[in-house]
């Protein structure tokens, strides 16, 4: 089974480039399931329906969200008529929406998708690690699915490390999403579940973690806000993380960086 995932999109030119580059990857790698994180997707902050489908349109089979959510006020009410938009499972009962979901592959494989939020310098919201365990015991993997794919929303990247150890075995991918910079830690773990700390940002490089350098250099240098953040607008890097994941065991048996466009070396799997 062949599985990608893409970070964070930030902004028109993060949208940009998944709708345009998206539908060719999907077609020249023969992917049989594609997640991507869509909570900045909106000017920066949030996500709104129309550009949920835009993404779900361009080959996306779930989209991921974090700690931007409800930026967007519609998405409160939107998320509930759409089963492929999810927000961490970890917030409160009652919260709209759902933390995780059962998806069919385009290859015919269950694949429990999951978003979780850390709490390390994050909101203070449920414990992430009873949340997963709570879901991986309801839809274990090899029995009720066969791939789980965790989207990690965090800060730090000792709480991503910990939950990737947690759950070695009983997924088939632990991927960071939230600081909008690759990291260089892609690896199997001893279990069998393909890991990276971050998957990095679909977005403009040249920038403050996808935003306009400006004002993020203004504020630093002179705690005087000027203006709100607006995402950069020049050529967007996807950036993402791909992973093999054999079709008896439901774990993992290559994982690679993805980088394509914009300011970042390129990286393509080359199990692929």
């Amino acid at each position: 089974m062949r599985l990608m995932f893409l970070g964070d999109i930030v902004g028109r030119s993060g949208r940009q480039a998944v709708i345009q580059r998206l539908p060719g990857l999907v077609e020249r790698y023969r992917l049989d399931f594609v997640v991507i994180n869509g909570e900045n997707s909106a000017g920066g902050f949030g996500i709104t329906e129309e550009i949920c489908q835009d993404v779900l349109d361009a080959g996306a089979d779930v989209v991921t969200l974090g700690n931007h959510s409800w930026d967007q006020r519609e998405a409160l009410v939107f998320i509930e008529r759409q089963p492929r938009l999810l927000r961490p499972v970890n917030y409160p009962a009652g919260t709209p929406g759902r933390g995780a979901n059962l998806f069919v592959a385009r290859n015919g494989a269950r694949v429990l998708v999951m978003n979780v939020m850390g709490r390390i310098y994050m909101d203070a919201l449920d414990d992430p690690f009873a949340a997963v365990a709570r879901q991986l015991d309801a839809c274990p993997l090899g029995e009720q699915c066969d791939a789980v794919v965790i989207d990690m929303h965090a800060e730090a990247t000792s709480e991503k490390q910990a939950l990737g150890h947690f759950v070695d075995g009983r997924a088939s991918l632990v991927v960071g999403t939230h600081t909008h910079v690759p990291t260089a830690d892609h690896m199997i773990l001893p279990g069998g579940t393909a890991y990276m700390s971050d998957a990095g940002m679909c977005g403009d490089y040249d920038s403050v973690l996808g935003m306009d350098k400006e004002e993020p250099v203004q504020r630093f240098t002179s705690k005087i806000p000027r203006s709100r953040f607006e995402p950069a607008n020049g050529e967007a890097t996807l950036s993402g993380v791909c992973v093999e994941i054999d079709e008896m065991t439901g774990l993992a048996t290559d994982v690679a960086p993805l980088r394509l466009g914009g300011k970042l070396a390129p990286a393509l799997p080359g199990f692929w």
